[in-house]
């Protein structure tokens, strides 16, 4: 699994923190009834509104991961638009295209 370098350092300066901040996740994530397709879709959204180019990156890699296509990545973009604005939605197109790219998707 990829983790960016600066949540590697964290993991290792407190990893009793990040080992909680984990089962935190994993537990909203089990939370309802969202299939694991619909809840990275739903938090590639919430990381576009965040402006979080990491975030952008994992959620649409973790969308891909559970079949999700670059259709519904783009469509998913598409919707922040009017809730974020123009700038924002683009960076975050920039940012899925380069996890596509990588994933060969």
């Amino acid at each position: 699994m990829y983790l960016p370098q600066p949540f590697k350092k964290f993991e290792s300066q407190y990893p009793e923190v990040a080992k909680l901040y984990e089962e935190l996740g994993v537990k909203c994530q089990s939370a309802g009834p969202l299939d694991a397709k619909t809840r990275y879709l739903v938090n590639l959204g919430i990381a576009v509104g965040a402006v979080s180019p990491g975030a952008v990156k994992s959620h649409a890699r973790k969308a891909l991961e559970q079949g999700a296509t670059s259709e519904e990545l783009h469509h998913a973009l598409l919707l922040a638009l009017t809730t974020v604005g123009f700038p924002a939605m683009i960076a975050a197109i920039g940012w899925v295209e380069e996890v596509i790219e990588a994933e060969g998707k």
